[in-house]
C-alpha cells in the first residue's frame, strides 16, 4: 500500500508532527482531507500500536472529546453489560478488528487487545469513531452511535492550519 505525499503532508499538519506507520487513508472529511488512517500494528521504532484506525482530524477529535466529557463512555459501558444484542455486536466488531490487524502482522504485546476498550467497555470514543468511519456503518455499533450524536460536526468549520487541536485529547499518537 502507498499513501500520497499530499495526504501524508495533510496528516502531518493535522497532528503537528510527522505521521508514523500509515498504510492507507481510510476516511476523509467532506473537505477531502484525511480524517482516519490505517496504521501498522508495530511502528518503525518497534513500538506496538493497537490503534489500527487512527483519527487524525483535530476538529473531529475535539468534538469527540466533548462527547467523552459528557459521560457517554460510562453509559455505553453500562449498556454493554445490560444489552446482550449490543454486547454481541460489539464483540463481533472486536473479533473482526483483531483479525484485520493480525493480517497486517503479529505483535505479541498487543495480541487479543483492541483499542478503545473493546469488547467489554468503552475507553476511547476516538478509536470507536475511527473504526466506524474506516469500515462504514454496521460494523462498530458504539462508534456508529457516537458518529450519529456528532451530527454534521464539519459544518461551520473550515479546514486549515489556523485551528489548534485540543490539549485534552487522550488518543495515543501513531
Amino acid at each position: 500500500m502507498t499513501v500520497d505525499q499530499a495526504d501524508l503532508d495533510a496528516v502531518a499538519e493535522q497532528l503537528g508532527r510527522p505521521p508514523r506507520g500509515i498504510l492507507a487513508i481510510m476516511s476523509r472529511c467532506p473537505s477531502g482531507h484525511p480524517n482516519v488512517v490505517k496504521t501498522e500494528p508495530r511502528l518503525d521504532d518497534g513500538t506496538p500500536f493497537p490503534t489500527m484506525f487512527y483519527l487524525t482530524c483535530p476538529r473531529l477529535a475535539g468534538e469527540i472529546g466533548t462527547l467523552e466529557a459528557s459521560g457517554l463512555m460510562r453509559e455505553m459501558t453500562e449498556r454493554i453489560a445490560a444489552e446482550p444484542d449490543l454486547a454481541a455486536a460489539y464483540e463481533k466488531a472486536h473479533v473482526e478488528y483483531l483479525a484485520e490487524r493480525e493480517a497486517l502482522g503479529h505483535v505479541p504485546e498487543i495480541d487479543g487487545i483492541t483499542a478503545g476498550g473493546m469488547p467489554t467497555r468503552v475507553k476511547c470514543l476516538h478509536v470507536l469513531v475511527g473504526h466506524s468511519l474506516a469500515k462504514g456503518p454496521g460494523v462498530n455499533p458504539l462508534g456508529d452511535e457516537a458518529l450519529e450524536l456528532l451530527g454534521a460536526w464539519w459544518e461551520g468549520n473550515s479546514c486549515g492550519a489556523d485551528w489548534v487541536p485540543p490539549t485534552d485529547d487522550e488518543q495515543p499518537a501513531p
